[in-house]
């Protein structure tokens, strides 16, 4: 059973900083492309950070570089979203997405979601 399970969410005041978990289970974790992303009411979902494997370069909406860092460890199956200076427009639900090619053909998994609220 495949699992992305997010954490990490909080409501914090602009400037602060908050790090999301996800922790992933029921696919080669290793073999997925990890992803970030985040939907606020009324809009559209959007990307914010993308890793392919352990040790390859993240890459960041413009909205986030320099202040986001993205990271995975494949020994814990979980990947990290480390949010710094944050304003209130990063308040969002954040996801987490896994998507590759297994045996069975491509996937694409989400998690449910952490909420981050960003209080000005």
């Amino acid at each position: 059973q495949v699992q992305l399970v997010e954490s990490g969410g909080d409501l914090v005041q602009s400037g602060g900083s908050l790090r999301l978990s996800c922790a992933a289970s029921g696919f080669t974790f290793s073999d997925a492309v990890m992803s970030w992303h985040r939907q606020d009411a009324g809009k559209e979902r959007e990307l914010v950070a993308i890793i392919k494997s352990a040790g390859d370069t993240p890459h960041y909406a413009d909205s986030v570089k320099g202040r986001f860092t993205m990271s995975r460890d494949n020994s814990k199956n979980t990947v990290y979203l480390q949010m710094n200076t944050l304003k209130p427009e990063d308040t969002a639900v954040y996801y987490c997405n896994a998507g590759g090619r297994g045996l069975l053909g491509f996937y694409n998994y989400w998690g449910q979601g952490t909420q981050v609220t960003v209080s000005s």
